[in-house]
């Protein structure tokens, strides 16, 4: 406990966290990008939903995956695939619905498809590990 003589201890000295369920930011991915799902996209509050959930794992995921790569080389190419990839994500965490009539599933579906680009580099480089 702290008080006015000890410091509370900050989150990274608290240990490592839960490592982030990939298989459910998948399932989630494939909800909003499934071929046969088209004709029968979300809508309204499903739709909401769902997009606020991937936003939260895109939120999760990003500062996992900039420190895991922060690991690699200096030069690797991996880390700038990466780290790109990082920052495409934080640009779709930026932006919003476009103006037109199916403006929220093609937002939702680009936070998907960025959702799952950071996954398969989570896999690769091995986000979980210390």
């Amino acid at each position: 406990m702290a008080n006015s003589t000890t410091r509370a201890p900050a989150a990274a000295e608290r240990g490592p966290a839960d490592p982030p369920d990939i298989a459910v930011m998948r399932e989630t991915v494939g909800i909003l990008l499934d071929d046969d799902a088209v004709a029968l996209a979300p809508v309204g509050d499903e739709l909401g939903k769902l997009t606020r959930v991937v936003r939260g794992y895109l939120e999760l995921l990003i500062p996992i995956v900039e420190r895991a790569a922060e690991r690699l080389e200096r030069e690797s190419v991996n880390r700038y695939c990466v780290l790109a990839c990082v920052g495409e994500a934080r640009g779709k965490l930026r932006t919003g619905p476009g103006q037109r009539a199916d403006g929220a599933i093609t937002h939702a579906r680009r936070l998907a498809r960025v959702l799952n680009a950071l996954c398969d580099h989570y896999d690769k480089i091995g986000g979980g590990r210390p």
